[in-house]
Order: structure tokens, then sequence, then C-alpha cells
């Protein structure tokens, strides 16, 4: 690479220092001379000139440019055209075929650029389309496009931006530095770039112009020397690095901002002024701004993406401004990616390097928009002009696009850059498109690994083959998890890595990642690709693995929390994927609710340790999706030995475990009551006695029904109280006990219906945490020694004779404010959990006048998966659930609440038989009666 300087630029100014050093010329050494009078005769001449010498060297002082000060003298002349030979440059060496060498010249001799500046010969006129359909096409997007930003983002015409604040506001006390940086290669536009640059209305602080590769080296060099002038430096090589290279060159700056020019832009000479004005401004500090720019192709109605250079085709996108089309920009409009120029801060260039460019054949303006925005969260603007007034236009001579036309028209260039944008709108970089059409999809899906992908697979293709319902994938990449193996692993055709069609987003988390073994650059690649993602197409969850790297989970838990809208981050256990298809049929507004609810699991227990080892074993092998749920022990103030070393030795990896003990023995009544309360509208306990056995499937079932019929926001349910795992086989509260048999008794409706009942469940039931405090208050107003002394009376109910049951309580309450618990229903009355009926507080009594059997009670546990029993295999909506009251006869939702209200028994009375109470769900507390 060589590296000329005129020899007024001062060591350290710039970046010469990379390039090589400056050694100034040695003046050749004086003849000796024999005549004694010549020497006296010259010494004289020498002392005339002592006086004229300080001005001599003032005027060949570094600082001083000669074009600029005027030419009072002959011997001005004289040092003018002398200095060349007075400092004599050093360029460094060219690297060519692996060996390097150093090659000194000799700077020309000085010339004025009207002797070497060269001119492109302009001889038509600006191309115009008169394809009427085009225009049309293009005009609509574009006012779609403006209609847009004017609404959301507010877009400013000149005038208004140049009314903003800004720190660099040309009559402010602080002036930026500009350094602007012109990349050469064949055009002949040098001299009409430094021409507008050296008279603009804000001077620029240096220019660097670079020559890679260019057949025009020697010209440019004798152009930008010709200028004389301090701040023109020239920068060449052999070696062409492309269009990447001035960026390169543009991280060594010391200037606030940069400004790079393709060598077909000439600016009016307002434009530096203008450029910094709007850097300087609050809202546009963070970006990038330039006079050109694109809007990538939007989505047809195929669901594809078509070439950014296709004809007749709205979708294609558009060129801004477009003179074709007659399309100028009179307002600010952001766009995808800017090209010929870039103004930004020199801070902001760093980020065009963070990841491995697609290719560095072509890209570079689509690459820097891409990483700004996906790194910095910054812009790409074009700025936009006075028609009146050429001196703001970037481009005042747009005719030089078509002298030596670029690389973009050949049709390689074309694919290669589709597949570059495509790449960065697959990875997170949210167009034009994007942000006007805001995607809502259900699941975005995403594997590190090709194992991750094949355990995450069933669930995404049950959510993919669900009519409604829109899900992809998005894959490390790389040698983490290639694209095309990914799709082979989930049997897709491997061309589904290249279609532009959303499906699966591959990430290259190696472009980033490089060679290096550190966490961040995975964490940063995934975080920011994630981000983007989930901003475009607003997933209602994002789903992985559970064991996940931990890097991974961090970056996804932070994209998620990134999405105002609501994207909840569900970690699936690898034996749980295949058991939660069920996750599908869910509605897209209750699955951003999958992480709201706490499940806590209460157990009572006393002194039958063996049965509490099998309980806490069937909670053991559960399968569970990754949330925490506390576990707690209730023990009364009698606990035996064992139940204290089976409780204390227990290890529970789901949360936390607490253990409580009573001082005093409360009796069953308190024990089971006071073994929960609600810390929050999100927190449900399940209350499990120790005789009571689980199945594997039982969190599944309470997750399931918790986010269809609580967590829905298009479900209306205020009556639903508790999740029941148990199905009874007998009718409890009517005197006779008769059995009962819920298949048969829905096989009309459905054999497997899930079904709603009057009756709680005191064998393993959730119980919701509004009701419950209701409850708490109810019990503690209506609580008596002597069951005949409670004024609640249910007719034919023999739970009026109850003494000791915490659950006559409850069930007098929810007969009187119609509320309701929901049962499963399966083949053989199997279920989710199962009451052994071993000796207690209740079962085999002394003063229990109650027989039990033990087989009108137990039932088998559900061991297989629950979905396939379902109605369609889901749950059916809450308009299709059947409704049963307290003595197992159908009734409707509003029939239990009149029913309620006629028995007129609740701690307010309402006299009206349309109102039951209403109570404040904070506290717990009746406020009023209300109209159901």
């Amino acid at each position: 690479m060589g590296f000329i300087r005129p020899p007024t630029v001062r060591s350290g100014d710039y970046i010469e220092s990379i390039f090589g050093e400056y050694s100034a010329g040695k003046p050749k050494p004086s003849r000796k001379l024999n005549s004694a009078k010549f020497v006296t005769a010259l010494t004289c001449l020498q002392f005339a000139f002592a006086v004229y010498a300080t001005g001599l060297l003032y005027y060949m002082s570094p600082s001083i440019d000669l074009r600029a000060k005027p030419d009072f003298t002959w011997a001005t002349k004289w040092a003018h055209n002398m200095r060349n030979y007075i400092v004599t440059p050093h360029v460094v060496s060219h690297y060519q075929d692996s060996a390097s060498f150093l090659k000194s010249e000799n700077f020309p001799a000085m010339v004025s650029p009207a002797e070497v500046c060269e001119y492109e010969k302009i001889d038509f006129s600006q191309k115009k389309s008169n394809d009427e359909q085009m225009i049309k096409m293009k005009r609509e997007l574009y006012d779609d496009v403006l209609g847009y930003q004017k609404k959301n983002l507010g877009s400013e015409s000149l005038e208004e931006l140049m009314k903003m604040k800004s720190k660099w506001a040309l009559n402010g006390p602080k002036k930026p530095k500009v350094t602007v940086i012109l990349n050469h290669f064949k055009r002949k536009t040098l001299c009409a770039q430094l021409d507008s640059l050296l008279h603009q209305t804000l001077p620029f602080h240096h220019v660097w112009v670079l020559a890679f590769g260019s057949p025009n080296e020697a010209s440019l060099r004798r152009i930008a020397g010709s200028y004389n002038d301090s701040r023109i430096s020239f920068i060449s090589s052999n070696y062409d690095f492309k269009y990447y290279g001035r960026f390169q060159i543009a991280l060594q700056t010391e200037a606030d901002l940069v400004y790079i020019l393709d060598d077909d832009m000439i600016p009016g000479k307002k434009m530096l002024q203008m450029l910094s004005h709007v850097a300087g401004t609050e809202k546009y500090e963070n970006s990038v701004l330039g006079s050109i720019g694109r809007i990538l192709p939007f989505r047809q109605k195929d669901f594809t993406f078509p070439s950014y250079r296709k004809f007749r085709s709205k979708e294609a996108g558009l060129y801004l401004p477009d003179p074709a089309y007659d399309i100028t920009l009179d307002r600010i409009l952001q766009v995808d990616f800017l090209s010929s120029s870039w103004f930004l801060s020199a801070e902001l260039v760093k980020a065009l390097f963070i990841e491995k460019p697609f290719t560095f054949s072509t890209g570079e303006d689509l690459h820097l928009s891409y990483q700004l925005q996906k790194y910095r969260n910054a812009g790409s603007f074009v700025l936009p002009v006075d028609p009146n007034d050429k001196e703001t236009w970037g481009d005042s001579e747009h005719r030089l696009a078509y002298v030596s036309e670029t690389t973009v028209i050949f049709k390689n260039i074309v694919e290669v850059r589709d597949n570059q944008w495509w790449k960065a709108l697959s990875t997170g970089y949210i167009t034009q498109w994007a942000a006007m059409y805001p995607q809502k999809i259900d699941a975005l899906f995403y594997a590190h690994s090709i194992d991750e992908v094949k355990a995450l697979g069933p669930l995404l293709e049950k959510f993919r083959g669900t009519v409604g319902k829109k899900a992809y994938i998005a894959v490390s990449g790389g040698k983490f998890c290639p694209c095309e193996d990914a799709a082979s692993a989930l049997k897709w055709p491997k061309v589904v890595c290249k279609e532009r069609r959303f499906k699966i987003f591959d990430l290259e988390v190696g472009a980033i990642l490089g060679v290096s073994n550190s966490e961040v650059p995975v964490f940063q690649a995934v975080y920011s690709s994630m981000k983007g993602l989930i901003k475009i197409h607003n997933p209602s969850v994002v789903i992985t693995v559970a064991d996940a790297d931990p890097n991974v989970k961090k970056a996804l838990k932070m994209a998620t929390e990134t999405n105002p809208n609501g994207t909840a981050l569900v970690l699936l256990p690898r034996a749980s994927i295949s058991k939660v298809l069920w996750m599908a049929d869910l509605r897209s507004t209750a699955l951003p609710n999958w992480n709201k609810m706490r499940v806590s699991v209460n157990i009572i227990t006393q002194n039958r340790a063996q049965s509490l080892l099998r309980l806490l074993r069937s909670l053991s092998n559960a399968y569970y999706l990754g949330d925490e749920i506390s576990l707690s022990f209730n023990m009364d103030s009698k606990v035996d030995e064992e139940t204290i070393n089976v409780v204390s030795t227990f290890d529970w990896p789901h949360g936390p475990k607490t253990l409580r003990r009573r001082i005093i023995q409360g009796g069953l009544i308190r024990a089971v009551s006071e073994s929960w309360y609600p810390a929050s509208d999100d927190d449900f306990g399940l209350l499990l006695e120790d005789d009571i056995e689980v199945s594997p499937y039982y969190f599944l079932w309470i997750k399931y029904a918790l986010l269809a019929y609580h967590y829905d926001p298009q479900v209306s349910f205020p009556e639903l109280s508790s999740i029941s795992l148990y199905t009874p086989k007998i009718v409890e509260v009517v005197k006779e006990r008769p059995k009962w048999n819920p298949t048969d008794f829905f096989k009309q409706i459905h054999p497997h219906t899930p079904y709603l009942h009057q009756l709680p469940c005191s064998w393993g039931a959730v119980f919701f945490p509004k009701q419950w405090r209701e409850f708490y208050v109810y019990m503690n107003m209506r609580f008596t020694e002597n069951a005949k002394a409670n004024p609640v009376q249910i007719p034919k109910s023999r739970t009026n004779g109850w003494q000791a049951s915490w659950k006559k309580f409850l069930i007098d309450m929810m007969y009187l404010r119609g509320y309701v618990s929901l049962y499963p229903n399966f083949p053989n009355q199997s279920s989710f959990s199962t009451n052994h009926m071993e000796p207690g507080a209740h079962i085999a009594a002394k003063d229990n006048v109650v027989k039990h059997n033990k087989t009108d009670f137990e039932v088998p546990l559900l061991m297989d998966d629950f979905r396939n029993f379902l109605p369609n295999q889901k749950l059916p909506p809450l308009s299709k659930l059947p409704s049963l009251n307290l003595f197992n006869m159908p009734v409707s939702l509003k029939g239990l609440k009149a029913a309620g209200a006629k028995l007129g028994q609740d701690v307010l009375r309402c006299n009206n038989v349309s109102e039951i109470v209403a109570v404040n769900h904070q506290t717990g507390l009746p406020a009023r009666c209300m109209k159901f």
C-alpha cells in the first residue's frame, strides 16, 4: 500500500504512521570555490537576503497553503516550485505475490489542478420511465412508506430538520471535525468532488483519497497532490480492498464524523453543514445518513419475496430518490440501506465488522445498515433536499451513476445481493416491510444443535399442522446446527434453507463466533438475531429445550423480554415435549401467559410415612414443564418421627421445599384450610393428603386447563374456582350415595368430555387464589363447633350434618355463589389422582358412622397421554362444557347462581332473587349484592 501526503502534513495528524514515514530531503553539498572574491560576494548576497528569509520560511512552513495567499514576490513563486526538492516523500512498500519491497519515488513536480484534472463527459439526458403502470406502482409504494413513517416516526422536511436543536449547529459553540473519504477506481470525478468539498459551508477536517487496485492510480495521485492542501491525503494499494476497504480506513480517523462517498457522488456545497446538523440532533445522532437509499422487497401474495430487481413488481421495493420515476424526497425517510454515500459518527463505523460479511465482493451498504440496526439499534435515513437549491443535494449529478456502471446490474451480483438481504431479513433485520406489516405467529422454535431440532420436531410439526397456527424454527447454523442438516432432521427438503419464504431461519452464529471459544459471541449473536425475529414475527411463545446451553437460554430470555407485545420463553424438558402437543390447540392469546401461573404442591401429613412416600414417588415421576413448583409439608403437632425423617430427606428439584409443624394440635379442618394461602392472583394451590397418589400427567392437566379456561383473555370464566384431579364414582352429597359414571352420563355429548361440577374435590385439586381468599373469610364468618348452628342448610344435602369438614364450608360457599370445579372424565374413570382410603381423621374414625367402601373411592391412575381421549384431542371450548349441580344434575351456570340466590343464606342478605354476593377478590371480604 502506498501513501502520499503533501509535505506540509505533520506527523501524527492522520494515519500516515500506519503506511510509512517521511524523511526530509537533504540539499546537495555546495561546490568548493577557489575564488575568495566569489565567496565574499556570496556572503554579502546571503546577508542581503537575511531579512527576506523570515518571510520566505514562513510561507514554506507546513501550516501555510500557498494557494490561499497572495503571490507577492518572485521568491514565493520560486519557493512554490522548489518545495518538492526540499522535501522528498518516502513511499511504503506494496504487497505483491506475498513478497514486500520498498519502492521510493519522487513526488511529482507541483502542478495546478487545471493542468491535471479530468472530468466525465456526460452527453445524455437523465433516464426517465414512460411506463405508466410502473410509475403508478412505485409512487403508491412510496406514498405508503412515507405515510407510515409520518404517522409513526415523524418525517421532517429539510427546513424542519435544520430548525431542530443540534450540538453541531453551524452557529453553535462546537464545530464538528469531519473526515471525508473518497473511494476511486475508474471514474474521472475526483476534481469535481474536491472542488465541491473545498467550498463547503462547513469546512472539512480531512479528505482521504483512496485508490485500491485502481488502473488510474498515477492520475489520481497527481490530482490529489495538485491541490496542495495539507488536509488532503492520498492512500493507495496495488491490492483491491474493494468496497470494505474505505470503511476499514475510516476506523483510523480521529474526527467526530465520517463522510464516505462513492466516485459518482458530487455533493452540493451545503451537504456537510446539513449532514452534521442532523447528526447532532438527539433524534438522529445514532443514525447513518445519506442521499440515496433502498427499500427492500415486500412480501407477495404467495408469501414469497421477489428479487429487489424484479421488473414490473410493486413488491420489489424502491430506489430513493428515483429520477426515473420522478420520485424526490421532501422529507427525511428511513430506508433499509443507503447507497453511494454514508455520513455517520466514527464510533458507528465499528459495527460493520462485528459479523463477517456475507461476501466481500459486494453488499457493504446493506451489511452496514443491517449491523447498525442489529447491534446499535441505529437507523438509516435519506435526507430530503430543497428542489430549488442544488447545493442541498448529496447527488448533484445523478447521470454519473450511468457512467461506468457498477456491478449491481449484473445477474450474478443481483443474485448475491438477493441472498444477502434475505439472509439479513431471516436473521432479524427489521426492514420497512417488517415495520409496516408486523406479523403474528403462535410459536418460534430455537434449536442450537441437531439433537435439539429432533427433540422439538414433534411439537413444531403439531403447530404447523394445526389449522390457523403459524410456527417457524430458528437454528444456530454453522458448525453448531447447519440449516440443511436441520431441514433433513425435520424431513423437509433442503431447498427450504434457500427459499425466500418464512419457515426456517439460519442465524449463522458462526459468522460472529469465528474461531473463538468465548461464550460472548454466541450470546451476542443469538440475542441480537432472535430479538429482531421476535420483533418482526411477534410469536406468542419462543420454545426451546430446557437443557439448552445456559448462554443461549440467557440470550433467549433477554430477547423475549424486549417484545412489548408479550412473548413467553418456554423451556421444555425433552421427556415432556411429546406430551404437550396440546400447546398447539391453545389460542395465541393464551400462550403468552405460559409462565404466569405459580402452582404450589401442599401436602397435609401426620403419621402415615409409607403413604407419604408413595405420594412423593408419584410426584417425582410426573412430567413437568420447567415451571418452578414449590413444595410444602404441613404437619400437625403429633407427627411421628418416621414422617419427619421422610420430609426432611426428600429432595425436590422443581422448586423450594418448606416444612411447617404446628405446636398445638389443630385437627384436619385447620391442617387443610391453613396449608396454603395465595401470595398473588397467579398463585394456585394443589392440596394433597398423604394417602393420595397422582398420575404422571397430573401437572400437564393443570397447566392445560389453566391456560385454556383461566389465562385466555378471550375466555371469561369467573365461576371456575378449582380444577379437580379426581373423577368421583358416587354422588357424595346424597344420603344413599348412588354410584355415578360420567362416561355413561355424557355419552350423548362425548363419552370423555371434561365437565363442570358444583362439588369441590378434596382428593386432589388445584384451588384458585381469588376464591380461596373468599373461602377463608367465609369460613371465618360461618365456622361453628355445632354443625346444626350453621345457618346454611342446602335442601336435601347430607353435607348439612358434616361437623369436622373444611369441605362442608367450601360446598356452602360454592352453592351460594354459583362457583364450579372442572373435572376430568376418562375411560374406567381413570384420573390424575386417586384416594387409597387409608385410616385417618375421617376414614375409619371411631365417631364416623358412615362406612367407606374402598372400591367406591379408589380409581385407576391415568398412565397414558390424556389428550388422546379428549373430544377432537383437545379441551372443548367453555361453551361446550356441560355443568352439573351439587346433586349431579345438569344445570346451566346461570341456573346454579339462581339456586344459590334463591336459598338466600349468604353472609350478606340480597333481597332480589337475581342477585348474589360480590366479593373484593384482594381481601376476600363480601362487598355488595350483584345481579347475575
